[in-house]
């Protein structure tokens, strides 16, 4: 290894046996999961940490807001954390970019390490208390009458038709949430992000230079250190062959199209495509049973004002805010329509 991570536990890996854990890991994102161990990041550089499964209590998510929060503005003006809590209660919190990728490394932590909670202690408590609130709302539920009870069969079977290929709802939640976290940057930051790169080619030229005139080693550790602070800085925000509005639009339309394509071999689907997740017609069923809709257009309807109304004010658990990051952005894109 050419950069070896450091451990940030009090227990740690033999080298023979973290060189080839460290090679071998599934990298998502700045992170990775290895047989062994997990693999961190710093602010600027991946998996330069890494923490023993033995020595890890939790690993779980966590996401700062911004103050549009859930408004128009942006509803993914949040930043996506990774956080592991280990030995004695110490933490490491790692940040993101995209957070499904957040997700995606706790989903492979589930299947390959289940000893390893994935809450945090708030959290689990929380849902304690919101599984005690839910049992309570099914049992205030009002009977449904027979149109209604049609309706969520009918929103069901359409469920069960978009998992039999759950990768194309999940393409087109992601492709609508990079499509708004684009819109919502605003361009400025790509400017800056060129001036930081151009500063970070700058320090690389200054470094060469001392070289050729034998300047004083520390001279050299300085610029390149700063080239390369600079340059993961810009390269992070700066458009390429796949961060540019035309990749990310087409990633979008050919997403749709995609699920519009599928959903043509089923008669009457309850959404056009560029809605068609199952989570919203979960969302369309609660409706439903609830008794705020009896028919399944009346039921999309309230789910569009339910998702309008969810602000920078509104405290939702944790569940939620996963169900509105997930859906939201098609609902904005396509403005309510």
């Amino acid at each position: 290894m050419i950069f070896k991570p450091h451990p940030l536990s009090t227990s740690r890996l033999p080298a023979s046996e973290l060189e080839k854990d460290r090679k071998s890991c599934r990298k998502i994102g700045p992170c990775g999961v290895g047989k062994k161990a997990i693999y961190l990041n710093s602010f600027y550089i991946d998996r330069c940490y890494y923490i023993p499964f033995t020595a890890i209590r939790r690993v779980f998510k966590r996401v700062a807001m911004s103050k549009g929060g859930f408004s128009g503005r942006g509803v993914f003006a949040s930043m996506p954390y990774l956080v592991v809590e280990y030995d004695d209660g110490q933490q490491k919190q790692c940040n993101f970019k995209y957070e499904n990728q957040v997700d995606d490394l706790l989903n492979l932590l589930s299947a390959e390490q289940p000893q390893i909670r994935l809450l945090s202690e708030a959290a689990e408590r929380k849902m304690e208390k919101q599984k005690a609130e839910m049992e309570l709302e099914l049992l205030s539920r009002p009977e449904l009458t027979p149109q209604s009870e049609k309706a969520v069969k009918k929103l069901e079977r359409a469920i069960d038709y978009l998992e039999r290929k759950p990768q194309l709802s999940e393409a087109l939640s992601q492709a609508a949430g990079r499509r708004r976290n684009y819109q919502c940057t605003s361009p400025s930051y790509r400017w800056v992000a060129m001036a930081i790169t151009t500063l970070g080619f700058v320090a690389v030229a200054a470094g060469i230079y001392s070289f050729v005139v034998h300047n004083d080693f520390a001279v050299y550790f300085i610029l390149f250190g700063i080239a390369a602070v600079f340059t993961f800085a810009g390269f992070s925000v700066l458009p390429t062959a796949r961060n540019n509005r035309k990749a990310i639009m087409s990633l979008d339309e050919q997403a749709q199209k995609q699920m519009e394509e599928y959903i043509k071999g089923y008669p009457d689907f309850p959404l056009p495509a560029r809605y068609a997740h199952p989570i919203v017609l979960r969302r369309m069923q609660r409706v439903i049973e609830q008794g705020r809709a009896e028919e399944i257009d009346q039921a999309l309807i309230v789910v569009k004002e339910d998702l309008k109304a969810l602000n920078s004010e509104v405290k939702v658990s944790q569940e939620e805010y996963d169900e509105v990051v997930a859906i939201k952005p098609m609902f904005l894109n396509a403005m309510y329509e």
